[in-house]
């Protein structure tokens, strides 16, 4: 039996060794590819080893410069901006989503039922389908090239009210019933007692909306018409000319690497968090 059980784990460390090597083979590529020259890239076949270019192109890259068929803007702003509108997403997304769970179930008001299920429908209203009169709006209000009209219109989650509200269901009374007895007005109550109890699901929704927010790339790409405002996934593809025009392929894939690191940060920094938010039940 120890014996089988040995065989069983080797060929699942096998197999995931395998599928590691699967999804990491394209990013060392893409690494690779940073650290040559865009003529060397481009040569058959294309160099498997690191070159001596690393320094020279990961400097043009974040401060601006290179060659090739279109300018290169400093990637470096293009992250601040990424990172900002990640950041105010995701942060807006768990402060709404937790005030508007708390009103849901914690408060008595006529058609509190119809209300959540007409934030919970909003589901099948993503802003893909809703861009036009959504983009109508921010242009009229003046929020073009701004924050405002690149995160207000996606800092609502009807997702994360729907977690938030489940979670609060499970409260118990007795804790409702304690607070009251203690003199502890509601704001209290959800600043003292429900915050604390909703740290890891709120890690775990920061996780994903934190990376929902750096992917942005429809929205940004109406609302932003200046190089300051441009996130990092609309300057990847700015880089890449149409046509058979000559790219600065080194430069293109140093900013896709430079792309990953905020949002694989964040997942492995928290990714305790993550998992006990979305696995734990024993609140």
């Amino acid at each position: 039996m120890v014996e089988r059980d040995r065989g069983l784990a080797l060929l699942a460390h096998a197999v995931v060794m395998v599928g590691i090597a699967i999804v990491a083979f394209p990013i060392y590529l893409a690494f690779v590819a940073s650290t040559h020259t865009s003529v060397a890239i481009v040569q058959a076949p294309m160099p498997l080893l690191p070159g001596d270019n690393f320094l020279q192109t990961y400097r043009d890259v974040l401060f601006g410069g290179g060659h090739g068929a279109v300018s290169f803007s400093p990637v470096g702003h293009m992250m601040i901006v990424s990172l900002t509108m990640a950041l105010i997403i995701a942060l807006g997304k768990i402060a709404i989503s937790l005030l508007s769970a708390f009103a849901i179930v914690y408060f008595r008001f006529p058609f509190r039922t119809f209300f959540f299920w007409a934030i919970f429908v909003t589901l099948m209203l993503p802003v893909e389908v809703r861009i036009t009169p959504t983009y109508k709006v921010v242009s009229d209000l003046g929020m073009l090239n701004t924050y405002a009209g690149l995160t207000i219109p996606l800092i609502a989650s009807a997702t994360a009210t729907f977690v938030f509200r489940q979670f609060f269901m499970t409260v118990p009374d007795e804790l409702v019933e304690a607070a009251r007895m203690d003199g502890a007005g509601p704001l209290r109550f959800f600043k003292d007692v429900l915050l604390p109890l909703s740290k890891t699901s709120m890690a775990a929704l920061f996780v994903i909306q934190f990376i929902y927010g750096w992917n942005q790339y429809l929205w940004p790409l109406l609302v932003t018409t200046t190089e300051d405002m441009y996130p990092i996934v609309i300057g990847i593809k700015r880089m890449i000319a149409p046509g058979d025009a000559g790219n600065a392929w080194n430069m293109v894939m140093a900013t896709a690497l430079l792309a990953m690191l905020p949002p694989a940060v964040v997942v492995v920094l928290m990714q305790k968090w993550f998992v006990k938010g979305l696995v734990d039940t024993e609140k």
